[in-house]
């Protein structure tokens, strides 16, 4: 397997522990990378030895995902965990204040911790995942986004382990990428994937990031009520906030960067020819956006 990388185990006051691959000077500028659904540090594997040579960087197995902590709950899993992880794992290190570069639900905890954390968070970096404003609304507005959405229901559904477990892991490998990207592009790490989903309680886990959202996906066709917060003012992104969006991504389409502006007022936008795993898809025009970004 190329690019493996060290890996500390970080114990937090939040409860967990994290494996996280820690790369460069720790006295250089601190970059943080949040991977998503169903990845790990790895998601960043190419861009991790670049950044580093200008950045201390830390990549975590967030709770849930590989030999990180299992809480065992629904309720372990709710946005505001994974940023009290995040922002436990930049005090373990000493960082104050951090670029935050998240790719899909990395990327729905990047957005939150923004919101939430302007006093840590300098600098935002978005990597194919969604504002949870745009994409709350475009459930009730796209009807294209709420049936590319309806995977979400399906991992909701308590006996979806049960599904997993009747296809077996390599099948379930095999479906989820066959769908998102060409298969050559994930071959050399499907042996990775397998340890990592075949550790002890890990399916379920990974599952409960989306048990655990508030996000409201109907049913297609579905007359459903939308939330109250849509029909209220959003608080806007206060970081210099960089979007990097694969264009050819099926779960997440280009509505989402619909309104997004308005919602960050400083943002850059760079389109990339890929689909949604575009740090390991385009991982050069990835990397070369980030640099660039940064300066």
């Amino acid at each position: 397997m190329p690019d493996t990388f060290e890996l500390q185990h970080v114990d937090l006051p939040t409860g967990v522990t994290l494996d996280v691959a820690v790369a460069g000077d720790p006295t250089s500028p601190a970059i943080i990378l949040l991977h998503g659904f169903p990845e790990s540090h790895r998601t960043w594997r190419h861009q991790i030895p670049e950044l580093a040579k200008t950045h201390f960087v830390l990549a975590p197995d967030q709770r849930g995902f590989a030999r990180s902590s299992k809480p065992a709950n629904v309720s372990d899993y709710t946005p505001d965990k994974m940023v009290g992880d995040l922002i436990a794992l930049a005090d373990h290190f000493e960082i104050a204040t951090f670029t935050l570069v998240g790719h899909d639900w990395g990327g729905a905890i990047a957005w939150m911790a923004a919101l939430t954390r302007p006093d840590r968070i300098a600098r935002l970096i978005i990597v194919n995942a969604p504002h949870p404003f745009v994409f709350q609304k475009s459930m009730f507005d796209d009807p294209a986004q709420r049936e590319a959405s309806q995977y979400i229901r399906a991992f909701r559904n308590p006996d979806f382990e049960t599904y997993i477990d009747s296809i077996g892991l390599p099948a379930f490998f095999d479906g989820s990428f066959m769908r998102h990207t060409d298969f050559g592009n994930v071959a050399a790490e499907k042996d990775a994937y397998l340890d990592e989903w075949g550790q002890p309680g890990a399916m379920t886990a990974m599952l409960n990031w989306y048990r655990a959202s508030a996000i409201v996906v109907p049913e297609i066709g579905e007359e459903a009520e939308p939330p109250a917060f849509l029909s209220a003012p959003f608080p806007p992104i206060k970081q210099p906030t960089l979007v990097i969006w694969g264009m050819g991504d099926k779960a997440l389409l280009p509505s989402q960067l619909e309104g997004l502006d308005t919602l960050v007022p400083d943002m850059t936008l760079v389109k990339v020819d890929a689909g949604h795993f575009v740090p390991w898809e385009a991982p050069e025009a990835v990397t070369q956006a980030i640099q660039d970004w940064l300066g």
